[in-house]
């Protein structure tokens, strides 16, 4: 059940927990905010006529959208509201496929470990994610890691 999650402190995650997300279809106007955010217009994202001589015949979504599309369900679950001290980073990423101008992603969240890293308020939860367009092709893989609070 998607985006209805409680949020989690760090001792309600548990190694093998799966949490789904809700899906969402990406916009022409998600791409130029990202452009405009992020000052990348390279044409294979924004030039419509180039990207169509070029190799997926259509403009693709840049990487590093793909990558905050990700992150964004992550919290749209609601597991993380209110206790994710910080985003900490990841150990691998990577982007088997492109993301078209009406794909609808969505993106599947595996518990892959916990770990108490000496503070008595918050632990290390790190999530393996996996998102997919509406085909079930892989457009993002990747582990996430967070620095959760734990109960008071």
């Amino acid at each position: 059940m998607a985006y209805s999650y409680e949020p989690h402190h760090f001792e309600d995650f548990e190694e093998g927990q799966e949490f789904i997300s809700v899906g969402r279809t990406v916009t022409e106007s998600d791409f130029v905010m990202h452009s405009a955010l992020s000052g990348d217009w390279t044409e294979l994202h924004t030039n419509k006529e180039y990207a169509e001589e070029q190799e997926f015949g259509e403009r693709i979504a840049h990487g590093p959208m793909t990558f905050v599309q990700a992150t964004g369900f992550v919290y749209r679950t609601g597991i993380v509201e209110r206790t994710a001290f910080a985003f900490l980073g990841m150990n691998y990423m990577d982007l088997p496929n492109p993301v078209h101008i009406g794909d609808t992603l969505q993106l599947e969240i595996v518990v892959d470990n916990t770990k108490e890293v000496g503070r008595d308020d918050a632990g290390l939860v790190v999530l393996d994610t996996e998102m997919e367009n509406q085909d079930g092709t892989v457009v993002f893989k990747g582990d996430m890691k967070f620095l959760i609070k734990k109960r008071e």
